[in-house]
């Protein structure tokens, strides 16, 4: 959905300086993730580490020709041809444009919020309920003050549902995301202690996360939780409430049991005195629970027990998303084999183009048709064309009937099958050579099976670096420590054989103080990478 640089300039009540005409598509924060630099609305966003309003010149020079600032520039000769809308806070000025759109939609929202779980909650809905809708979800975790308004934005006229993260590090922010989600249906994942430094206790952190819920028709939680439950009960909401419970046979939905085996749960289920069971391919308790709360939101969502049943035991683990491996014959491989949709194309088409590990091997994206969006064929694949055209791919090997028959708009080099198994059977992967490559498909296309055949396999033993269990740890830390004191990550010797870029890209975004690095070397690739913290 665009809008015009006249409506977004009255709906922030902007001083406005140019009058070019407009019309907006795309909102960016980070200079480096720019795409279509003449449908950009750019907001220089002021924050601890950075100053947008820095890029100015940069975006300019490469397109962009409209802007949101605090401070116009001083040469304002050499942007004659461009549009600035003066705010005093263009935070804020994001964040009410995102409230303004999510407004022009009467839909089910769902939104979650807790201290763990948020981003595979939303992950696993998606996957449970995006076969009966078009849904919209937050890019990975975008759940901050900036990430939710830029997620809020992602809805269009085909979103039948949407879901969204809100995630919050201290007292007062959880109104703001209330405000721009206005979500329908609520998820408190857990309360737990991560960012517990900005709260007097847990019950406050919780109150503050139950912010988000107040104009909800449906809040669900664990009903066991004796801090959930008081704080639900304390908030006064008139909400109809879904506290699941292992104990509680009283209530609407109750577990019976979990059963685990040696590689999937079963777990049994009354709802509304109604019995069924379904199974996951996980045993650990973390997913247990995420599924809980998915079982939740499906049943109140009117999903039948027989598709809820089908569904659970096809989940997969989120994990997978954007992997960064070793390929054969000098290849790396970036494994996005969840789903396929424009957003997230974009999103790992702007992870590949980042990669600065990488700037000489040829790009390759091996794309399958991308099912579920709502839109039409002609439509889609010309979106798509131009994606790809601007994130500089150099090669495409697409999958599938739907992106076959749009060959032509792919002005690169290009290889197209009918199914997955034609491609296996052909010579072509084989022939890949010192190139990058994205695999991105969504899942009824396996595309496991191509990233298998691209992978190199030197050991039998395999480590994998799971992201979301060191920033566990960072947070396990944090939490021994007095919020005054400082924290440096050690990440010399690519990191320990895990990505150096990777691990300190994730140790960043989670507001570590300092880097430290055992060469000279090393700190200067991560400053070559984009990096942006102190490096010692």
């Amino acid at each position: 959905m665009s809008s015009s640089i006249e409506n977004i300039e009255k709906v922030l009540g902007a001083k406005r300086f140019g009058d070019r005409s407009a019309q907006i598509d795309w909102i960016l924060t980070d200079s480096r993730s720019l795409c279509f630099p003449e449908e950009t609305l750019f907001f220089a966003l002021k924050t601890k580490r950075n100053d947008g309003h820095k890029y100015l010149p940069e975006l300019y020079e490469r397109g962009v020709r409209n802007f949101v600032v605090g401070e116009l520039p001083a040469d304002m000769k050499s942007f004659q041809d461009a549009n600035f809308l003066q705010l005093a806070n263009p935070l804020k000025g994001l964040q009410k444009l995102a409230e303004k759109h999510r407004e022009q939609f009467q839909i089910p929202v769902i939104g979650i919020t807790g201290s763990n779980g948020k981003t595979i909650v939303k992950e696993w809905l998606y996957q449970l309920l995006s076969p009966d809708r078009v849904v919209t979800r937050s890019p990975r975790s975008y759940n901050s003050q900036i990430g939710v308004p830029l997620s809020v934005w992602l809805m269009n006229e085909r979103t039948e549902l949407a879901i969204f993260e809100a995630g919050i590090s201290e007292m007062g922010e959880m109104e703001a995301l209330q405000t721009i989600i206005k979500p329908t249906v609520g998820i408190l994942t857990n309360i737990g202690g991560a960012h517990q430094e900005n709260f007097f206790s847990l019950q406050d952190k919780c109150m503050e996360k139950l912010t988000l819920f107040k104009d909800c028709d449906v809040i669900i939680y664990d009903g066991d939780n004796e801090l959930i439950s008081s704080c639900v009960a304390k908030s006064l909401f008139t909400s109809r409430e879904i506290a699941w419970s292992k104990k509680d046979n009283e209530r609407p939905l109750f577990i019976e049991s979990i059963q685990k085996g040696a590689h999937a749960t079963t777990i049994k289920y009354r709802y509304l005195g109604m019995p069924n069971e379904f199974s996951i391919p996980f045993i650990d308790d973390a997913s247990i629970e995420n599924s809980l709360h998915c079982l939740a939101v499906a049943l109140y969502m009117m999903v039948s027990p027989e598709q809820i049943t089908e569904r659970m035991a096809r989940l997969e683990q989120i994990a997978m998303r954007l992997e960064v491996k070793e390929g054969k014959n000098g290849c790396v491989l970036i494994n996005d084999s969840y789903n396929s949709d424009l957003a997230s194309l974009d999103i790992a088409l702007d992870f590949m183009s980042r990669r600065s590990d990488d700037k000489e091997k040829k790009r390759t994206l091996i794309l399958s048709d991308m099912l579920e969006t709502g839109q039409s064929g002609k439509l889609l694949y010309r979106q798509v064309a131009e994606l790809v055209h601007s994130r500089g791919v150099e090669k495409i090997i697409g999958v599938g009937e739907e992106i076959r028959t749009a060959a032509a708009r792919f002005e690169i080099e290009k290889y197209f099958f009918r199914t997955t198994e034609e491609l296996l059977e052909s010579d072509l992967l084989a022939g890949l050579r010192n190139e990058v490559i994205l695999v991105k498909g969504s899942r009824a296309f396996h595309f496991d099976r191509i990233s298998d055949r691209l992978e190199l396999k030197v050991h039998e033993t395999i480590l994998e670096i799971n992201l979301n269990a060191l920033v566990d740890n960072l947070n396990y830390y944090r939490s021994k420590l007095k919020p005054e004191t400082k924290m440096v990550c050690m990440v010399k010797a690519s990191a320990y054989g895990a990505g150096s870029y990777e691990i300190a890209k994730t140790l960043q975004d989670h507001r570590v103080d300092y880097l430290a690095v055992a060469v000279a070397d090393e700190g200067s690739d991560l400053r070559k990478a984009g990096d942006r913290k102190s490096v010692v």
